[in-house]
């Protein structure tokens, strides 16, 4: 497993349930100091990829001062950011707009720079953010030579996908080449129990030897809203696994024979603690039976992620 630092780089987001799990001030030293304990035990509990972006707010920042602090001892981890959008929020939960995508050359150039600036050589996965089947990062041959230049310093190159066409964006990513050569070596994309339909494509790109990563392994914390039937049928599960319903649904995504690393989104203690127990469950064929019913049509889960409220 690997931990994902969108829920803590910035002060607004849209998992449901952050008034609970942040300090109410939300300042930059609250969340700087959130950040660096959750890598802390990340790392100690044998987490070793650590995956954000430009458009984290703060988060290259954070991850930074946190590495410059542990030396050496931390080489072994491997570091994974995002390019393509611009975090426009200002550190304000209430902005009209919290981000801004481009994927021209022009902003790679930009967030390339913000990035090492940051993270030096220890940027080892660039990904271009939220790549759509429309996206100009799948057709940009000017882009994709700078791709392919930062590939050739060592840097891997992949994408991110989003949206209700993930799985053709991710084919597409697989047919991109430069001087004959796959370019995008690695795949992130939404998967979980409410919206699996990227699952065959994700296979495809496993099987084609990229690296799979999941993201959004909890829908945002949908799967545990209270009250909610997906939470229901979780904690049924959850019982007969022995288990918690965070686990549960990280470990269904676990389970699949493609999935290389499945980030939790932890943003406090208690919940990276229980994300990672997702390692030691074992479900059935039974349990994966039923937690396939949870499954929407992905026009539907799309549409309801956008309108979750930014918070």
């Amino acid at each position: 497993m690997g931990l994902g630092l969108a829920a803590v780089g910035r002060p607004g987001y849209i998992n449901l349930g952050r008034g609970r799990d942040l300090p109410a001030g939300r300042t930059v030293a609250q969340l700087r100091r959130r950040t660096c304990e959750l890598l802390g035990l990340a790392w100690e509990s044998g987490v070793r990829y650590i995956d954000t972006a430009r458009s984290y707010g703060r988060a290259e920042e954070f991850l930074a001062d946190w590495l410059r602090a542990g030396g050496d001892r931390r080489e072994e981890l491997v570091v994974g950011s995002k390019w393509g959008y611009t975090y426009t929020a200002d550190w304000s939960v209430d902005a009209p707009v919290h981000e801004v995508k481009d994927h021209s050359p022009a902003t790679y150039d930009r967030q390339l720079a913000e990035t090492r600036a940051l993270l030096g050589d220890r940027l080892d996965l660039y990904q271009v953010h939220s790549v759509t089947p429309g996206s100009p990062a799948l057709t940009d041959a000017a882009l994709h030579r700078r791709l392919a230049a930062l590939a050739a310093e060592g840097v891997t190159v992949g994408v991110s996908t989003s949206g209700p066409d993930q799985g053709e964006a991710v084919r597409a990513a697989l047919e991109v080449t430069v001087d004959g050569e796959p370019l995008f070596r690695s795949v992130q994309a939404t998967w979980n129990l409410l919206e699996p339909s990227a699952g065959p494509a994700l296979a495809e790109a496993y099987e084609a030897g990229r690296t799979v990563i999941v993201k959004e392994g909890l829908a945002n914390g949908r799967l545990l809203e209270p009250g909610s039937r997906p939470l229901a049928v979780l904690e049924t599960v959850a019982r007969e696994a022995g288990a918690s319903p965070d686990a549960v649904a990280l470990a269904a995504a676990l389970h699949r024979p493609w999935a290389g690393t499945v980030l939790s989104g932890a943003a406090t203690a208690g919940q990276l603690e229980s994300n990672l127990r997702a390692v030691e469950v074992r479900l059935d064929e039974g349990h994966l039976a039923r937690l396939a019913g949870l499954a929407e049509a992905p026009g539907e889960y799309w549409a309801r992620r956008s309108r979750l409220p930014w918070a």
